[in-house]
């Protein structure tokens, strides 16, 4: 009986530790569900690509570092940007390429793709999943072109950020537990200062869900669940702006000439 306890134990969900990688594995059929584990990872990346302008020649580059399964591609479509996405699991890059990425298996911190190629990087939701995110956003300096534009979002290295981001997100159906290390937070003076030695000026306001609009989707997710797992309809919540960095924050700016 001890064998077959075992055998069975083995076979349930395995347990990782904060920030593995190979959470993204096991949630991969997460990925372009509405209300599914990655629901805000959606929501944040429509924000994103707001921030991204019309490309202004032919050919233009968008270099999407920590892609996931492509989650920014509906969201440039039309705007004139070849899409290359760069990420560490292949799961999700099979999915992204699904959805017309140019997809580079490899690390944020070593991208295999020449120094000034890009007319756009996004690195969304990505630093705070880097233990050396400064290498990071060196990388993503380096690919930029002289007047290329740098957007990102990510969470602050705050008491307030890991109360928000970890204790209380985790409980709610929009973040995986154990996808945040707290340890791996961002400073955003400390990112502004980065990005200037790798000179670009870098601008930041503060971003979250809008309440009424989550609360509304978390209410619509809960009857849906309720109503044999069927999928939540309606619109998903915007990203607004707010006055405080001192949780989730967004980034916007330009390498220097």
């Amino acid at each position: 009986m001890r064998d077959v306890a075992a055998s069975a134990a083995s076979t349930g969900p395995r347990v990782l530790p904060r920030n593995d990688p190979r959470q993204y594995d096991d949630l991969a059929g997460e990925w372009w569900r509405p209300d599914g584990a990655f629901a805000m990872l959606h929501w944040l990346a429509e924000a994103r690509a707001a921030l991204v302008p019309p490309a202004t020649r032919p050919g233009a580059l968008l270099v999407d570092l920590g892609c996931g399964a492509g989650l920014l591609a509906p969201h440039l479509a039309g705007k004139g940007y070849r899409h290359v996405g760069v990420d560490l699991t292949r799961s999700a890059l099979v999915q992204a390429a699904e959805h017309g990425v140019r997809v580079v298996q490899g690390d944020v911190t070593a991208v295999p793709l020449p120094s000034g190629c890009a007319d756009v990087v996004s690195a969304g939701e990505l630093l705070e999943h880097v233990p050396a995110w400064p290498r990071a956003v060196a990388e993503a300096c380096r690919l930029l072109r002289p007047g290329g534009l740098l957007v990102l979002d990510t969470l602050n290295d705050t008491a307030l950020a890991r109360l928000v981001a970890v204790r209380i997100a985790e409980r709610l159906p929009t973040v995986p537990r154990g996808i945040h290390d707290p340890r791996l937070f961002v400073d955003a003076r400390a990112l502004v200062a980065e990005c200037a030695r790798h000179g670009v000026d870098l601008r930041l306001r503060g971003i979250r869900p809008q309440v009424g609009g989550m609360l509304a989707w978390l209410l619509r997710r809960a009857r849906a669940t309720r109503t044999s797992g069927a999928t939540s309809t309606g619109r998903a919540p915007r990203i607004v702006s707010t006055r405080s960095t001192a949780v989730l924050y967004q980034g916007r700016g330009v390498r220097k000439g």
